[in-house]
């Protein structure tokens, strides 16, 4: 190995021994033109506003979901510790009311047959759980 200093213009690799300038991907002689890094700016202020839409549509999407299983899980609590005196089957509709003592109970009976004060109605799915039924 040599231990003789090469000029900077001289491109010799220590590790090989050899002189590798035109292996090199870029200009080595000192009147190429200079290398420079062009400015990334746009690209990366253009991308963080584009990332950040996008992560922001996903936190209202999943925002949304939650809301809606969380009212789902209110009223199938609200139906599942009201009063009955059934065993309600899957797939059928029934109603929930509120009594005189502002109790809730369910019932068979439609709304449009009695006058009772109506909260919902509702189904029980294959997993029983309760969903509200829009009328």
């Amino acid at each position: 190995m040599s231990t003789d200093k090469k000029p900077d213009q001289v491109v010799f690799d220590e590790n090989t021994q050899r002189y590798d300038a035109a292996l090199k991907p870029y200009a080595t002689n000192v009147g190429a033109p200079a290398i420079q890094t062009s400015g990334n700016s746009t690209w990366k202020n253009r991308n963080i506003h584009r990332a950040n839409q996008q992560i922001q549509a996903k936190y209202l999407e999943l925002k949304a979901e939650y809301e809606k299983m969380m009212e789902a899980l209110e009223y199938n609590n609200l139906v599942y510790n009201s009063r009955y005196n059934f065993e309600p089957i899957v797939g059928e509709t029934y109603h929930l009311y509120r009594d005189k003592n502002e109790k809730p109970f369910l019932s068979i009976i439609a709304p449009s047959d009695c006058n009772f004060d109506f909260i919902g109605s509702f189904a029980l799915n294959s997993e029983f759980v309760w969903r509200k039924v829009e009328n």
